[in-house]
Protein backbone atom coordinates (compact mmCIF):
# COMPACT_ATOMS: atom_id res chain seq x y z
CA UNK A 1 0.00 0.00 0.00
CA UNK A 2 1.00 3.58 -0.65
CA UNK A 3 -0.90 5.56 1.95
CA UNK A 4 -1.91 2.94 4.45
CA UNK A 5 0.35 1.31 7.24
CA UNK A 6 -0.30 -1.20 9.80
CA UNK A 7 1.56 -2.99 12.24
CA UNK A 8 0.45 -4.90 15.52
CA UNK A 9 2.03 -4.30 18.75
CA UNK A 10 0.97 -7.31 20.92
CA UNK A 11 -2.83 -7.33 20.50
CA UNK A 12 -3.61 -3.71 19.49
CA UNK A 13 -2.95 -2.89 15.51
CA UNK A 14 -1.88 0.79 14.84
CA UNK A 15 -2.88 1.92 11.61
CA UNK A 16 -0.94 5.01 10.39
CA UNK A 17 -2.09 7.05 7.19
CA UNK A 18 0.99 8.34 5.37
CA UNK A 19 0.67 11.05 2.78
CA UNK A 20 2.58 13.26 4.70
CA UNK A 21 3.37 15.44 1.98
CA UNK A 22 -0.67 16.43 1.14
CA UNK A 23 -1.04 16.61 4.90
CA UNK A 24 -2.19 12.87 5.10
CA UNK A 25 -5.26 14.58 2.72
CA UNK A 26 -7.87 11.71 2.22
CA UNK A 27 -7.94 10.92 -2.09
CA UNK A 28 -9.80 8.24 -3.60
CA UNK A 29 -6.72 5.78 -2.95
CA UNK A 30 -6.24 6.21 0.17
CA UNK A 31 -9.64 5.10 0.82
CA UNK A 32 -9.47 2.12 -1.17
CA UNK A 33 -6.30 1.26 1.06
CA UNK A 34 -7.78 2.19 3.89
CA UNK A 35 -11.02 0.00 3.53
CA UNK A 36 -8.78 -2.85 2.00
CA UNK A 37 -6.37 -2.42 5.71
CA UNK A 38 -9.82 -2.77 8.22
CA UNK A 39 -10.05 -6.07 6.49
CA UNK A 40 -6.38 -7.40 7.55
CA UNK A 41 -6.22 -6.28 11.25
CA UNK A 42 -5.89 -10.32 11.76
CA UNK A 43 -6.70 -11.35 15.55
CA UNK A 44 -6.52 -7.68 16.98
CA UNK A 45 -8.44 -6.72 19.77
CA UNK A 46 -8.25 -3.07 19.31
CA UNK A 47 -7.08 -0.41 16.31
CA UNK A 48 -5.04 2.78 17.14
CA UNK A 49 -5.09 5.34 14.24
CA UNK A 50 -3.11 8.13 13.75
CA UNK A 51 -1.52 10.23 11.33
CA UNK A 52 2.26 10.76 9.56
CA UNK A 53 4.11 13.70 10.19
CA UNK A 54 4.48 16.47 13.04
CA UNK A 55 1.51 18.71 11.68
CA UNK A 56 -1.74 16.30 10.93
CA UNK A 57 -3.93 13.50 11.79
CA UNK A 58 -5.59 14.00 8.52
CA UNK A 59 -5.82 17.64 7.14
CA UNK A 60 -9.50 16.97 5.44
CA UNK A 61 -10.70 15.18 2.01
CA UNK A 62 -8.16 16.03 -1.09
CA UNK A 63 -8.96 19.35 -2.39
CA UNK A 64 -7.03 18.98 -5.58
CA UNK A 65 -8.49 15.96 -6.59
CA UNK A 66 -12.18 17.52 -5.06
CA UNK A 67 -11.69 21.22 -7.07
CA UNK A 68 -13.60 19.89 -10.71
CA UNK A 69 -15.93 17.23 -9.48
CA UNK A 70 -19.12 17.62 -11.25
CA UNK A 71 -22.24 17.06 -8.76
CA UNK A 72 -22.69 13.27 -9.43
CA UNK A 73 -18.64 12.68 -9.38
CA UNK A 74 -18.93 14.75 -5.34
CA UNK A 75 -21.95 11.97 -4.95
CA UNK A 76 -19.83 9.24 -5.67
CA UNK A 77 -16.54 10.80 -3.66
CA UNK A 78 -19.26 11.32 -0.91
CA UNK A 79 -20.89 7.69 -1.20
CA UNK A 80 -17.53 6.77 -1.00
CA UNK A 81 -16.17 8.33 2.09
CA UNK A 82 -19.25 7.61 4.12
CA UNK A 83 -19.12 3.95 3.27
CA UNK A 84 -15.26 3.97 4.08
CA UNK A 85 -16.01 5.29 7.46
CA UNK A 86 -18.99 3.20 8.44
CA UNK A 87 -16.66 0.04 7.82
CA UNK A 88 -14.90 1.76 10.02
CA UNK A 89 -17.89 2.78 12.84
CA UNK A 90 -19.00 -0.53 12.53
CA UNK A 91 -15.62 -3.03 12.96
CA UNK A 92 -16.33 -5.30 15.69
CA UNK A 93 -12.96 -4.04 17.60
CA UNK A 94 -12.67 -0.85 19.60
CA UNK A 95 -11.22 1.84 17.69
CA UNK A 96 -8.82 4.87 18.88
CA UNK A 97 -8.37 7.86 16.88
CA UNK A 98 -4.56 9.16 18.30
CA UNK A 99 -4.92 12.85 16.83
CA UNK A 100 -1.59 14.57 16.77
CA UNK A 101 -2.35 17.30 14.69
CA UNK A 102 -5.18 19.09 12.30
CA UNK A 103 -8.22 17.06 12.00
CA UNK A 104 -9.91 18.91 9.87
CA UNK A 105 -13.14 18.47 7.51
CA UNK A 106 -12.81 14.44 6.17
CA UNK A 107 -9.78 13.67 9.04
CA UNK A 108 -12.67 15.07 11.69
CA UNK A 109 -15.08 13.01 10.44
CA UNK A 110 -12.85 9.74 10.27
CA UNK A 111 -11.89 10.58 14.04
CA UNK A 112 -15.65 10.82 14.52
CA UNK A 113 -16.71 7.50 13.35
CA UNK A 114 -13.86 6.24 16.13
CA UNK A 115 -15.15 5.31 19.17
CA UNK A 116 -12.60 7.34 21.20
CA UNK A 117 -10.56 10.53 20.37
CA UNK A 118 -7.31 10.79 22.37
CA UNK A 119 -5.41 14.44 21.31
CA UNK A 120 -2.42 16.06 21.73
CA UNK A 121 -2.10 19.45 22.50
CA UNK A 122 -0.94 20.43 18.96
CA UNK A 123 -4.45 18.88 17.69
CA UNK A 124 -6.77 21.08 16.24
CA UNK A 125 -10.12 19.81 15.40
CA UNK A 126 -13.03 21.37 12.59
CA UNK A 127 -15.15 20.65 9.71
CA UNK A 128 -14.55 23.96 7.60
CA UNK A 129 -16.38 23.20 3.90
CA UNK A 130 -18.58 25.63 4.34
CA UNK A 131 -15.49 27.94 4.20
CA UNK A 132 -14.82 26.37 0.50
CA UNK A 133 -18.85 26.45 -0.46
CA UNK A 134 -19.48 22.95 0.43
CA UNK A 135 -20.94 20.99 3.31
CA UNK A 136 -19.31 18.10 4.99
CA UNK A 137 -19.72 14.87 3.07
CA UNK A 138 -18.19 12.14 4.66
CA UNK A 139 -20.94 11.74 7.71
CA UNK A 140 -19.57 14.79 9.75
CA UNK A 141 -23.30 16.55 10.24
CA UNK A 142 -24.52 13.00 11.47
CA UNK A 143 -22.05 12.35 13.56
CA UNK A 144 -20.93 15.78 15.14
CA UNK A 145 -24.28 15.98 16.58
CA UNK A 146 -24.04 12.79 18.19
CA UNK A 147 -21.14 13.41 19.40
CA UNK A 148 -21.60 16.65 20.99
CA UNK A 149 -24.83 17.44 21.21
CA UNK A 150 -27.15 19.82 18.49
CA UNK A 151 -26.29 23.17 19.74
CA UNK A 152 -22.60 23.13 19.25
CA UNK A 153 -22.69 20.71 16.69
CA UNK A 154 -24.27 23.89 13.89
CA UNK A 155 -22.17 26.52 15.43
CA UNK A 156 -18.77 24.71 14.44
CA UNK A 157 -20.91 23.34 11.24
CA UNK A 158 -22.22 26.74 10.00
CA UNK A 159 -19.58 29.06 11.19
CA UNK A 160 -16.78 26.28 10.16
CA UNK A 161 -14.67 27.08 13.51
CA UNK A 162 -11.34 25.61 14.36
CA UNK A 163 -11.63 23.86 18.00
CA UNK A 164 -8.20 23.67 19.61
CA UNK A 165 -7.36 20.84 22.01
CA UNK A 166 -8.17 22.29 25.20
CA UNK A 167 -11.51 22.77 23.49
CA UNK A 168 -11.95 19.65 22.20
CA UNK A 169 -11.79 17.83 25.65
CA UNK A 170 -14.27 20.38 27.27
CA UNK A 171 -17.20 20.10 24.74
CA UNK A 172 -16.30 16.05 24.51
CA UNK A 173 -15.08 16.26 20.89
CA UNK A 174 -12.50 14.69 22.28
CA UNK A 175 -11.75 12.19 25.55
CA UNK A 176 -8.36 13.81 26.98
CA UNK A 177 -5.34 15.52 26.31
CA UNK A 178 -2.01 13.85 25.88
CA UNK A 179 1.46 14.64 25.67
CA UNK A 180 2.19 11.76 23.97
CA UNK A 181 -1.12 10.77 22.23
CA UNK A 182 0.05 7.76 20.33
CA UNK A 183 1.80 6.12 23.71
CA UNK A 184 -1.49 6.99 25.77
CA UNK A 185 -3.35 5.69 22.53
CA UNK A 186 -1.39 2.09 22.38
CA UNK A 187 -1.77 2.29 26.39
CA UNK A 188 -5.81 2.65 26.62
CA UNK A 189 -6.13 0.16 23.49
CA UNK A 190 -3.80 -2.31 25.79
CA UNK A 191 -6.09 -2.60 28.21
CA UNK A 192 -9.12 -2.76 26.42
CA UNK A 193 -7.46 -5.61 24.85
CA UNK A 194 -6.37 -7.32 28.38
CA UNK A 195 -10.47 -8.16 28.84
CA UNK A 196 -12.30 -10.67 26.98
CA UNK A 197 -12.72 -9.90 23.64
CA UNK A 198 -15.78 -11.21 22.74
CA UNK A 199 -17.56 -9.14 26.12
CA UNK A 200 -15.63 -5.88 24.49
CA UNK A 201 -16.88 -7.21 20.91
CA UNK A 202 -20.41 -7.34 22.02
CA UNK A 203 -20.66 -4.44 24.26
CA UNK A 204 -19.60 -2.36 21.34
CA UNK A 205 -22.24 -4.02 19.43
CA UNK A 206 -24.78 -3.25 22.32
CA UNK A 207 -23.75 0.82 22.29
CA UNK A 208 -23.94 0.95 18.39
CA UNK A 209 -27.44 -0.98 18.48
CA UNK A 210 -28.73 1.58 21.22
CA UNK A 211 -27.34 4.39 19.60
CA UNK A 212 -30.60 6.76 18.59
CA UNK A 213 -33.38 3.69 19.91
CA UNK A 214 -35.62 4.32 22.69
CA UNK A 215 -34.54 3.20 25.99
CA UNK A 216 -36.31 -0.16 25.78
CA UNK A 217 -35.19 -1.23 22.54
CA UNK A 218 -31.50 -0.68 23.34
CA UNK A 219 -32.41 -2.35 26.46
CA UNK A 220 -33.71 -5.29 24.97
CA UNK A 221 -30.48 -5.39 22.11
CA UNK A 222 -28.64 -5.41 25.61
CA UNK A 223 -29.94 -8.04 27.73
CA UNK A 224 -29.83 -10.22 24.76
CA UNK A 225 -26.24 -9.54 23.83
CA UNK A 226 -25.60 -10.10 27.67
CA UNK A 227 -27.24 -13.40 27.31
CA UNK A 228 -24.65 -14.25 24.03
CA UNK A 229 -21.84 -13.93 26.58
CA UNK A 230 -22.98 -17.08 28.56
CA UNK A 231 -22.50 -19.25 25.74
CA UNK A 232 -18.19 -18.62 25.20
CA UNK A 233 -15.46 -19.70 27.06
CA UNK A 234 -14.34 -16.19 27.83
CA UNK A 235 -16.94 -16.26 30.15
CA UNK A 236 -16.68 -19.30 31.99
CA UNK A 237 -12.91 -18.00 32.48
CA UNK A 238 -12.76 -14.45 33.28
CA UNK A 239 -15.87 -16.20 36.36
CA UNK A 240 -13.94 -18.93 37.20
CA UNK A 241 -10.92 -16.45 37.39
CA UNK A 242 -12.59 -14.21 39.65
CA UNK A 243 -13.57 -16.75 42.06
CA UNK A 244 -10.21 -18.84 42.21
CA UNK A 245 -8.35 -15.37 42.34
CA UNK A 246 -6.29 -15.05 39.25
CA UNK A 247 -5.86 -13.51 36.50
CA UNK A 248 -7.82 -13.91 33.61
CA UNK A 249 -6.43 -15.96 30.13
CA UNK A 250 -9.53 -15.08 27.46
CA UNK A 251 -8.94 -17.14 24.10
CA UNK A 252 -11.61 -14.86 22.62
CA UNK A 253 -14.16 -17.42 22.28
Amino acid sequence: MNYIHVEHRGSVAILTISRPKALNALNTELLQEFSTALDSLGEARALVITGAGEKAFVAGADIAEMRDFRSVEAVDFAARGQRTLEKLEALAIPTIAAVNGFALGGGCELALACDLILCSPQAVFGLPEVSLGVIPGFGGTQRLVRRIGSHRARELIFTGRRVKAEEAVAIGLALRQEADVLSAALALGEQIAANGPVAVRLAKRAVLDGDGADLRSGQLAERNLFGLCFATADQKEGMGAFLERRKAIFQGQ
